[in-house]
């Protein structure tokens, strides 16, 4: 029996949206049925490279489209809320790239559209699909690690200096903890919960510090440390200025874990390795297999919304508002404010 298929609509033509684009044409559930740019001539390069039947010259056209059930939105950080709530309103389905918003306010806008107009939403974390992050939940949950204590996490790279451009740019939402310290942060979380068996977890305290560019005011790189109630303490890093290992440790009182690839694990498809040390043990090599990352996002998707559910489990609203929650906070400690703070 073939799989029930989902009808996609992506909404603008950045790098990232050419990444899923592609995750896609190789999923099991998915079709590309139409794109969306703020020019006709964006759309319809996309539409070429791509194989999409359909090219709209402008992001209320794709709205539009009948054809489209579910729309990937995926313009710079700002524009998120905006194209999110205007898809839900329009009826569809919404995976929207990370950052859901600027902040919790403008997620929890988001949240109260896709409910309002009964949608499926998802932040687009692509590694909560993957098997890797489920076989390290489960090392935590059954206890190989005995009672973890301590996460380390990780995501920086250095972009050259584009004062205008998407990371760098204060206007666009550019910075490092937006753009990529939501990742270990959502680790953080997800560690945090399944040490108590939860979905995730959110800390009680959160003391953050970082380097604002001179020139634009936006974190070149930034780090905090997150308190549990359990007694887990996670530290967390990011940057748009800084190269880092990009890795994940998790310690526990019986071993500790390394995710060397935690936040893109094989995105064209293929076997990672996390490496499992415990006392008084040989290391043990773990390896997972997987189709393409992408690709096991759209069907992680297209699966949750066929068997009807409400969220998606690998991400689902609440655990985003939490994330929201500490990357204000975090933002706050080192004194990061965008446009949309003001609002």
């Amino acid at each position: 029996m073939k799989p029930a298929i989902l009808s996609w609509g992506i909404l603008a033509t950045g790098g990232i949206a050419n990444t899923f684009a592609r995750g896609v044409a190789a999923s099991q559930t998915g079709r590309l049925a139409a794109v969306g740019s703020r020019t006709p001539e964006s759309a319809a390069r996309f539409a070429r490279e791509h194989g999409v039947p359909r090219a709209h010259g402008s992001y209320e056209a794709l709205l539009a489209d009948p054809e489209v059930q579910a729309v990937y939105v995926s313009p710079p950080h700002p524009f998120h809320a905006e194209w999110a709530i205007r898809a839900a309103a329009a009826g569809k389905h919404v995976l929207c790239e990370k950052p859901l918003a600027m902040n919790r306010a403008g997620a929890e806008r988001i949240v109260a559209a896709a409910q309002t107009h009964g949608v499926l939403l998802m932040e687009a974390f692509m590694y909560r699909c993957h098997p890797q992050t489920a076989k390290v939940v489960e090392l935590v949950r059954n206890g190989s690690l005995g009672r973890v204590g301590l996460v380390q996490a990780a995501f920086s790279f250095h972009a050259a200096f584009k004062p205008e451009g998407r990371h760098w740019g204060k206007a666009l939402g550019g910075g490092g903890i937006l753009d990529v310290g939501c990742y270990p942060v959502s680790l953080a979380r997800l560690i945090a919960g399944a040490v108590d068996g939860r979905p995730f977890a959110d800390p009680v305290s959160i003391t953050g510090a970082g380097r604002l560019h001179p020139q634009t005011g936006v974190d070149a790189y930034a780090a905090a440390t997150l308190k549990f109630g359990g007694g887990m303490i996670a530290q967390v890093s990011c940057g748009v200025g800084l190269q880092q290992d990009n890795a994940a440790r998790i310690y526990g009182d019986q071993g500790w874990l390394l995710v060397p690839e935690p936040w893109v694990p094989a995105r064209e498809g293929g076997t990672v390795q996390i490496l499992l040390n415990r006392a008084g043990a040989a290391p043990q090599e773990i390896s997972i297999s997987a189709p393409p990352l992408y690709a096991i996002e759209a069907d992680t998707f297209a699966a949750a919304l066929f068997a009807g559910a409400k969220s998606v489990p690998a991400m689902t609203p609440e655990d985003t508002l939490g994330n929201m929650t500490v990357l204000d906070a975090w933002r706050a400690a080192i004194g990061l404010a965008y446009d949309a703070d003001r609002v």
